[in-house]
């Protein structure tokens, strides 16, 4: 199957989104109306009951941000976003008594179900309904911030600041991003000769998702749907990502002069399991190196970082795709792990900090050997010696 591509949009104004938070916060009661309950016994705090209801009466209830792993406000706003779809074309969604289930129950359920990665039987078990009404939801969720939420994901229209902030963190000059991919792992049969297509090289039924990072962790490009069983360089070459580079409609700013005949032009970095390029930069392979090869390559896993650390971020929260999948849809997949990206970045335009002082529980791709690419551009090779050169010179004489 092919990937799923993203449209650019124009890149979120994060002063707006604080202030459709607020706007969003204040008619809450509203919006909780807006489901096909009608009842004026609808309690004002919405949390106040449906904590209750999930905890099954205990007097300890689970607080809001141990349930959803976000702050109320980002609830809020996710809420307003989906909040036309949702009650445009009424679908009747119920409890398991009937009672009818507002805009917030609504996204309480997809939220839970995204983030948990529990199974629609124990959502459902947990929320008081059967699990078609938790899978309808869910999916009525990712379609609707597919068309609603599209803006969060955009390559910038000026990279000044992102590469600013990569040269702080890392010293490497010009650099616009990170790259990286990352296995979402299935369990599919293995009798059917279809699904060898998606075993990869430690055996896991898996699809990929590659995605290029910010320094802030911000996903600014992501494609998913390609098989496990691709190796980086493959998908990357078949992204749209590469194609627009390729044409010269991305990484195509200020360039730097290294020397009289060298020019750095804007880049991005990965690791080695991506082809070394003009406007990819891969660290140096083999030993023994030279003292500047092994500089670069330190600065150079020091931007990585920010690619790794947000995958493994987005695993985390968002735990649907995380572990193994039971048998899913893979024609649907692509665009939950897109929506999931989605929500990462609504988090980050969203100054959202909840649970950000717990430690990452692993690595985005544990027990994933480093795949080693072996293609290189001549012409590239020379540029990544030159700027070598000039960082350990830099290096030295500080």
């Amino acid at each position: 199957m092919g990937p799923i591509k993203t449209i650019k949009k124009k890149k979120v104004d994060r002063n707006v989104l604080l202030a459709a938070a607020a706007t969003s916060a204040s008619a809450a009661a509203s919006a909780n109306d807006d489901g096909d309950d009608d009842s004026s016994s609808q309690s004002l705090d919405w949390w106040d009951g449906f904590s209750r209801r999930i905890s099954g009466g205990s007097t300890d209830p689970k607080t809001f941000e141990s349930v959803f792993k976000i702050s109320r406000k980002t609830f809020d706003y996710i809420c307003s976003l989906v909040k036309a779809d949702f009650t445009a074309k009424p679908a009747n969604f119920s409890d398991s008594n009937g009672k009818p289930l507002s805009l917030n129950d609504r996204v309480a359920v997809a939220l839970r179900r995204l983030g948990s990665g529990e199974s629609l039987s124990v959502i459902g078990e947990t929320f008081g309904m059967n699990q078609s009404t938790v899978s309808q939801i869910t999916w009525r969720f990712v379609e609707s911030m597919e068309e609603r939420a599209m803006h969060h994901i955009s390559w910038p229209s000026k990279l000044d600041e992102v590469k600013s902030k990569f040269e702080k963190i890392s010293g490497l000059p010009n650099c616009c991003g990170a790259i990286d991919i990352t296995h979402i792992v299935m369990n599919l049969p293995a009798v059917e000769p279809s699904n060898k297509v998606w075993l990869d090289g430690e055996k896991n039924f898996s699809m990929i998702l590659q995605a290029v990072v910010d320094p802030d962790m911000r996903f600014l490009d992501v494609i998913a749907g390609w098989p496990g069983s691709l190796s980086d360089d493959v998908v990357l070459k078949n992204s749209g990502f590469f194609k627009l580079v390729e044409k010269g409609k991305r990484l195509n700013g200020e360039k730097l002069q290294l020397s009289e005949k060298t020019e750095l032009r804007e880049y991005i970095v990965g690791d080695s399991g991506f082809p070394l390029l003009p406007w990819l930069l891969t660290p140096y392979q083999g030993k023994p190196m030279s003292l500047p090869q092994t500089e670069f390559n330190k600065r150079h896993s020091e931007a990585r970082k920010a690619t790794q650390m947000a995958l493994s971020k987005l695993k985390d929260r968002w735990r649907i795709i995380n572990g193994v999948m039971w048998m899913p849809d893979r024609n649907r997949l692509p665009r939950i792990i897109f929506v999931c990206c989605l929500l990462h970045n609504i988090l980050i335009d969203m100054d959202d900090q909840t649970l950000d002082d717990q430690p990452l529980s692993q690595q985005h791709d544990m027990n994933y050997r480093q795949r080693s690419c072996k293609l290189a551009d001549e012409a590239s090779s020379v540029l990544r010696d030159e700027l070598s050169d000039q960082l350990w010179g830099k290096n030295s004489s500080a």
